[in-house]
């Protein structure tokens, strides 16, 4: 069994509390921590619906919903407001004007896919790397498989832009919003930089 976590990635901004360590954890009343509540909301966006996730006031999850995301659980609340930020960004983005998030983000998964999703937020805006140079940033070169699976295991596309990883030939090579989405996000990124 893999060890997972729930980590931060550093932002230019804030950097958030895992949940599991956040401010909620062991503040309860009674024996054990408090339980960490869940709150989500839709964002309607250039490239199809949106269902983001947010614990302790990071991102935790950013999903297509008509590309088989999840449906909100039960115990998840909805609630705009924790979202604003987002929804702001995300804004600037499509506009074009924005060309990274700084946003608190939590995700969660192991070591290694946490320094995947370290290594997408270096990816400058508009340009694209392939697997194997995805394994060098993060100094395994023979790794690229396994960095194929962590860029896949990715929960925040778009915010960690994992649409910016192409196949060593120029192809598109695989994402998990298809690759109708993909070649969208790419190109308005290419299409912002040769304007601007």
């Amino acid at each position: 069994m893999r060890a997972t976590r729930t980590a931060s990635i550093p932002a230019a901004g804030p950097v958030a509390q895992s949940p599991a360590a956040g401010p909620a954890a062991g503040t309860g009343p009674g024996p054990g921590p408090a339980p960490t509540t869940t709150h989500f909301t839709h964002i309607d966006s250039p490239v199809g619906p949106l269902l983001a996730v947010e614990q302790v006031g990071a991102l935790v999850g950013l999903h297509f919903t008509d590309a088989g995301g999840p449906f909100p659980h039960d115990d998840w609340v909805a609630d705009d407001a924790p979202f604003a930020e987002l929804r702001r960004q995300l804004a600037e983005y499509f506009a074009g004007g924005r060309r990274e998030f700084d946003l608190p983000l939590a995700p969660e998964g192991t070591p290694f896919q946490v320094e995947v999703w370290q290594a997408l937020r270096r990816i400058p805006y508009g340009r694209t790397v392939s697997y194997r140079d995805l394994a060098e940033m993060v100094g395994r070169p023979n790794a690229m498989r396994a960095v194929g699976g962590a860029n896949g295991a990715n929960r925040m596309p778009i915010v960690i832009p994992c649409h910016r990883v192409i196949a060593a030939d120029g192809g598109l090579g695989g994402f998990g919003g298809g690759l109708d989405r993909k070649r969208l996000l790419l190109d308005l990124e290419r299409a912002t930089l040769n304007v601007g």
